[in-house]
Parts: structure tokens; C-alpha cells; sequence
């Protein structure tokens, strides 16, 4: 079956089974994104709350230390914003970013 085919449904598997483990890895989501998380380095307190709280993994690690936020996979819900005490990442529209403003 070439990659252009649809999978008839006897061929899909049943939702929520995971056929193949750490297969999210291939998945990059930051295409979806309306809104993309930008950080302040000055105003972060490295609480990982941000880390703790995204759903996709897109926040980078390193040392205890919050390194970055990996837009590949990040789909811009905005929980790493609302969830921040130092309130150090604003949301920004993507299309503004895309545009330079």
C-alpha cells in the first residue's frame, strides 16, 4: 500500500491502542499551531511547571534548567502559558511571527 492509499476500516486499529510504542517521536504537530509560546529567559523561575504541564513534550530540558520550547511539536494550546507563575511565556499569533512583526 503506497502512503497516497486510505486504509479501509478493517485495516484501522481500534482507537486509543497504542500498536507500536514511542511512536509520537515521528509525529510533529507544530504545523497546527495558531499561537506559539514565546519565552522570557530573565522572567523564568525554572519551576518546570511548563514541562510538567504540556501534553505534547515541546518544552526542552537540560540540567533542571528550562532550555527552550521545540516548535515542532508544539501545537500552541497555551497550558505552558497559563500554568507559568512568572508568567515568563506569552502567547503570540503565529501569523505575526510568520509575518516578522
Amino acid at each position: 500500500m503506497s502512503t497516497n492509499e486510505l486504509k479501509g476500516w478493517k485495516e484501522i486499529p481500534i482507537g486509543g491502542v497504542i500498536v507500536e510504542a514511542g511512536n509520537s517521536a515521528r509525529y510533529e504537530t507544530g504545523g497546527w499551531r495558531t499561537f506559539r509560546p514565546l519565552m522570557d529567559g530573565q522572567l523564568c523561575k525554572n519551576c518546570l511547571f511548563c514541562w510538567i504541564y504540556c501534553p505534547d513534550s515541546a518544552i526542552e530540558v537540560e540540567d533542571g534548567k528550562v532550555k527552550g520550547i521545540n516548535l515542532r511539536y508544539c501545537k500552541g494550546c497555551g497550558i505552558c502559558a497559563r500554568e507559568c507563575p512568572a508568567k515568563a511565556i506569552q502567547m503570540i499569533e503565529e501569523a505575526k511571527v510568520s509575518a516578522g512583526e
